[in-house]
């Protein structure tokens, strides 16, 4: 009896270790894994991606994929809490301002380990490095987008305004945001302070960047001052959309409610702005950039990364790498997550109407890119929140420029260490 006691505890033993080292490696050429794939989005998005999933699956039977998403920000609470816990997705959606953050916290995956089974041979030019981190490649993109100004040509029109074209100022544009709203009764557009992005933008004209090459910020208090006091101006002339009627419409975008005549963001959200009013819109240059030069650089839309605690990084890889380099999969999503990131993908993706806008104005601006930075220092994501709060306060005309500037630096300091 002893004897058969004692086997029963080894064998028990060794089932107990052999399921640990199966939880440790990948068992995707064992038996059927199912993989937690987390992301933001809509509606409209999760359609696509169930479809874009259900073609996986065809694709590969052995791996079961079970989607969950959230708005931007609940996502991000969510993502925060889970990694914390130990529990977070196999596979995740990244954003560009967190990949430093949660590479440096030893959240992600090193997909170097998979790189037979992640295609990176096909990325678009300018996206090649993205995702890494002090060489090491945490994130792979799979949309691709820059910045652009999408307006309404017909109240540029009827404002005596020309329409915007290569080389155009930024005292072109600050006219023009005037004339439209004092000759059209319709705001000129969103204050552009609200966004980092623009105060990037003019940085990259200018020869500078928003963060340095070492994570510290690449502008000074007063540069910073200069651009908040565009913004004010701007208000005080009542030729932007007023704070508080952009802060009720939330999370809607005042273009699409046909609230301004245009506005400077991301290219690829001209298609939803495009579905959302009957306006008929166009997409045209951002305003300051010289005719070799407009500042703007390629950036990865959302990139996708996989947790370091997952438990089946083989099979993990071959869902990021689908994402990325299927054509059919480049079919579906078309630019809902920004234009495919490869040749591939963008060769199948049925470009029309607004998106054919975007892979056009893309094509045409490609010269005057510049490189795509690095990723953003550990609290990027933080700092850019802490931006759009101030920037609020500061049209709320609760804060002053200074009082804005000054608590600012003072939230860099303390996420940035700069």
């Amino acid at each position: 009896m002893g004897a058969t006691r004692h086997f029963r505890k080894v064998a028990a033993a060794g089932l107990v270790l052999a399921a640990v080292l199966t939880g440790c490696g990948d068992d995707a050429t064992s038996g059927p894994v199912t993989l937690r794939y987390a992301w933001w989005g809509n509606a409209e998005r999760a359609e696509l991606m169930q479809k874009a999933i259900d073609l996986f699956h065809t694709k590969h039977p052995d791996i079961r994929v079970t989607p969950s998403f959230q708005e931007f920000e609940a996502y991000w609470q969510k993502m925060a809490t889970e990694t914390a816990g130990g529990n977070a997705p196999d596979v995740l959606q990244m954003d560009f301002a967190y990949l430093r953050e949660y590479a440096d916290r030893g959240a992600l995956y090193d997909l170097g380990e998979q790189e037979g089974k992640i295609e990176l041979d096909d990325l678009l030019e300018g996206l090649e490095d993205a995702g890494e981190v002090d060489g090491r490649r945490y994130g792979v993109p799979v949309g691709a987008n820059t910045w652009g100004y999408v307006y309404n040509p017909e109240l540029f029109t009827r404002a005596g305004v020309a329409e915007p074209k290569p080389g155009w100022t930024w005292d072109d544009y600050r006219a023009a945001l005037r004339q439209i709203t004092e000759r059209t009764g319709v705001h000129g557009g969103g204050n552009y302070i609200g966004s980092y992005y623009n105060l990037e933008l003019q940085l990259r004209q200018e020869g500078g960047l928003l963060y340095t090459e070492d994570g510290r910020l690449g502008f000074d208090e007063a540069r910073l001052a200069r651009f908040f006091q565009e913004g004010v101006d701007l208000s005080e002339a009542g030729a932007v959309l007023p704070v508080e009627k952009g802060v009720q419409i939330k999370p809607s975008f005042a273009l699409e409610l046909d609230l301004v005549a245009g506005d400077l963001g991301w290219d690829n959200f001209t298609a939803r702005y495009a579905n959302a009013t009957e306006a008929e819109l166009k997409l045209g240059p951002v305003p300051g950039g010289e005719e070799n030069s407009s500042g703007q650089y390629l950036k990865p839309a959302m990139m996708l990364s996989l947790s370091r605690r997952t438990e089946h990084p083989e099979a993990a890889a071959e869902l990021v790498s689908f994402m990325v380099n299927d054509p059919e999969a480049g079919q579906i999503f078309g630019a809902n997550r920004g234009l495919p990131p490869t040749n591939a993908q963008r060769a199948a993706a049925r470009l029309e109407g607004p998106l054919a806008a975007v892979a056009a104005y893309e094509d045409a601006e490609r010269e005057r890119f510049g490189p795509t930075p690095p990723a953003p220092p550990k609290g990027a994501g933080s700092l850019e929140q802490a931006f759009i709060r101030i920037v609020e306060e500061l049209l709320y005309d609760r804060i002053t420029v200074d009082e804005a500037v000054d608590q600012f630096f003072a939230e860099a300091e303390e996420t940035l260490g700069s």
